[in-house]
């Protein structure tokens, strides 16, 4: 990773408006979780409201929101290629690009639905963790695939929120066969693996790791290679 695109990136993403709308997300979540809990009196309702809606809607945005707004605005307005006619690897760009991206989705994701989850219900601490591992493998996964998509679409965040709102929201919910193509369902069910208190999708373990890791290796990798065909071609 480079230092130097690492400030950049955080710079980009701390002074925009886009980190209002990152902190809108995990604030809405907590405050309908808190909200839960009182009318309910039902720690475990409260719960499933935090990591149902987390990891299916709220943890997806997080993730489109930060990748688009550490990569999106350099790839539209083409000054990706002035930064790339430095001498500096592109995987490097990439890998310190999703690494900051990461880093917000986590703390504003996994990190801050765990600490709400065991303060609504501190005695179900075992299952928190576990949901909090998958929600944080989906965070890596989901972030990747963002990166990925910025850099080779102008309009990835329409595009992400069709894939959010559609396919990880509704169809990987209603059509059992989705699940096998679906970051939510994969972070699922490595937290069913970790706590039998949580239900996950009928698919198999290695396929839910396997799936996580070739979609975060790959997409990093592949957006580092796709910022070398910028420089190289002046794409915009």
């Amino acid at each position: 990773m480079n230092p130097t695109i690492l400030r950049l990136a955080l710079a980009a993403l701390a002074g925009r408006k886009r980190f209002i709308i990152l902190l809108l997300f995990p604030a809405a979540l907590v405050g309908l979780t808190i909200l839960v809990r009182m009318l309910t009196d039902e720690p475990a309702a409260a719960t499933d409201t935090l990591f149902g809606l987390g990891l299916s809607v709220v943890l997806p945005l997080l993730a489109l929101v930060g990748a688009s707004a550490v990569m999106g605005p350099e790839v539209d307005d083409g000054s990706i290629v002035y930064l790339l006619a430095k001498p500096i690897s592109r995987h490097s760009v990439a890998t310190s690009k999703y690494a900051v991206a990461l880093g917000a989705v986590l703390l504003l994701g996994p990190v801050l639905m765990l600490v709400t989850g065991l303060a609504v219900n501190p005695d179900d601490s075992s299952t928190l963790v576990a949901r909090t591992v998958g929600a944080a493998l989906s965070a890596a996964a989901y972030a990747a695939f963002f990166l990925t998509l910025s850099t080779v679409w102008k309009h990835a965040v329409v595009a992400g929120l069709l894939f959010v709102l559609l396919w990880e929201g509704t169809l990987a919910n209603v059509f059992s066969g989705v699940a096998w193509l679906s970051i939510y369902q994969w972070g699922n069910r490595v937290a069913a693996a970790l706590s039998d208190d949580v239900s996950g999708p009928d698919i198999a373990l290695w396929w839910a790791v396997a799936a996580l890791l070739v979609v975060i290796v790959g997409g990093v990798w592949f957006t580092g290679d796709r910022l070398r065909s910028f420089s190289l071609k002046g794409d915009d």
